[in-house]
């Protein structure tokens, strides 16, 4: 009998992961909406995806066995209600929203990690007494919507005149989300505590300093089962992710024992149970204070390819696994490299895409490094400030996951990848031909 898994939002790529899925069962992966409507709407609305989702499956010939989200809200709570609806596993819906609501986390995590949540406020991005009084934290410190993704509408603030143009940006655009945000919510019963913090609100938080890393796991019938873990390097200014590493190795295993336990703890908390999570935390070496930054309630698909590469499987097993009532059992390393990366190229100032690797620049590519995904963000006469879902501090170009036969040549491999990837992007003060950095 075929087990009929749907996967909302699912990319050529993707399917191509699924391929080295194996859970003991004939499955067909069927997409469940298309990519754009899930990532790059200019205003969410959360309500007509639901109904779009049903119809799609009430309209399949077939079983409805499972719903796996990788991408972020809006999929990530459509994914648990379709699920909840086919009598499916899942997690609940109002667990979800807990991890989805940056102040709800906090409040939770506050409750069952107190030693490792930074200081945090939340606050009406559009009271004017804001910008007079401040938002209850000392300088400097983060602000983003109480519910955003990619870092989008995430600054951080070293003054008053900072938190001004902060809020500027954030009053234009924080409706995108927040409005479809705000809809979901009306669906649970939301914590008095944290009834007044709506999709349109804001979060206030500490600046955290340290070497940040993500262990992926799940929780099968009340069971923690862990994935894998990844170091998350940043850019050199600390603002914008920059590349994305498996297996973790720049966090020692002690360290990362703790992220385990307070991950569980955490997931325990909030109720969250037959589903999978990513937690991303900061750790200091200095002070051997370890911060949580967030709860993600999905894989990742930022780890896919990874997981492929080093393990042989996409990490679609064990969320197929968990998906279908099943104990996910993520096993030795089977893949063809001993570590992997997915690496962003971005620049950091605005102007108009002229030329991106072409074809040829591409086929070279792949004859040094056959393995080597390239995904370009930009086409000829893209201006960058006018691309969907980029953060407020640089414009990324392209994605590409790599391979190394150990963890020390990832960046090596990368740079060498770079060169195959030549881009031309005018300004108002220059053109510049950029391999870049």
């Amino acid at each position: 009998m075929v087990m009929n898994i749907f996967v909302p939002g699912l990319t050529r790529p993707q399917r191509e992961e699924l391929r080295t899925v194996d859970v003991g069962s004939e499955i067909g992966i069927h997409a469940l909406l298309d990519v754009d409507s899930v990532t790059v709407a200019e205003h969410l609305d959360f309500q007509s995806l639901l109904r779009r989702a049903r119809a799609e499956l009430d309209a399949f010939d077939g079983t409805v066995d499972a719903v796996v989200p990788h991408w972020d809200f809006p999929t990530s709570v459509l994914a648990p209600m379709l699920a909840a609806e086919h009598s499916l596993p899942s997690p609940s819906l109002e667990s979800v929203l807990s991890f989805e609501h940056k102040y709800w986390s906090r409040l939770i995590q506050r409750r069952a990690i107190p030693e490792h949540v930074p200081r945090f406020a939340a606050f009406d991005p559009f009271d004017p007494e804001v910008e007079r009084s401040g938002v209850g934290l000392p300088f400097p410190f983060w602000v983003k919507p109480v519910k955003s993704h990619s870092s989008q509408l995430g600054f951080e603030v070293r003054d008053a005149a900072g938190l001004r143009d902060a809020l500027e940006v954030i009053r234009k655009e924080i409706r995108t989300v927040g409005d479809a945000f705000d809809e979901v919510l009306s669906m649970v019963d939301v914590p008095e505590g944290v009834r007044g913090v709506t999709g349109t609100s804001c979060i206030a938080e500490e600046v955290i300093a340290g070497t940040q890393a993500a262990p992926e796991v799940s929780m099968f019938q009340g069971e923690l089962v862990v994935h894998g873990f990844f170091d998350m390097r940043r850019s050199e200014d600390g603002h914008s992710f920059d590349s994305l590493c498996y297996p973790a190795r720049t966090v020692p295993p002690a360290v990362r024992d703790r992220m385990v336990v307070a991950t569980e703890r955490v997931l325990r908390e909030a109720g969250f149970d037959n589903g999978c999570a990513n937690a991303e935390f900061m750790w200091d070496d200095r002070t051997d204070r370890l911060s949580m930054i967030e709860v993600n309630t999905r894989i990742s698909q930022s780890h896919s390819d990874l997981f492929v590469k080093v393990d042989g499987t996409s990490n679609h097993e064990y969320a197929i696994a968990v998906a279908l009532g099943r104990r996910p059992r993520p096993g030795a390393r089977a893949g063809r490299f001993g570590a992997a990366a997915k690496h962003l190229i971005g620049v950091h100032t605005d102007g108009v895409v002229r030329a991106v690797p072409t074809d040829r620049d591409l086929a070279r590519l792949r004859e040094e490094f056959p393995e080597t995904v390239v995904q370009l963000a930009v086409k000829p006469g893209d201006r960058l400030s006018e691309l969907p879902n980029q953060d407020p501090y640089r414009y990324v170009l392209a994605t590409v996951y790599l391979g190394a036969e150990a963890y020390a040549d990832l960046a090596d491999v990368a740079a060498r990848v770079e060169d195959h990837l030549p881009f031309r992007i005018e300004n108002d003060e220059a053109s510049l031909d950029r391999r870049p950095a």
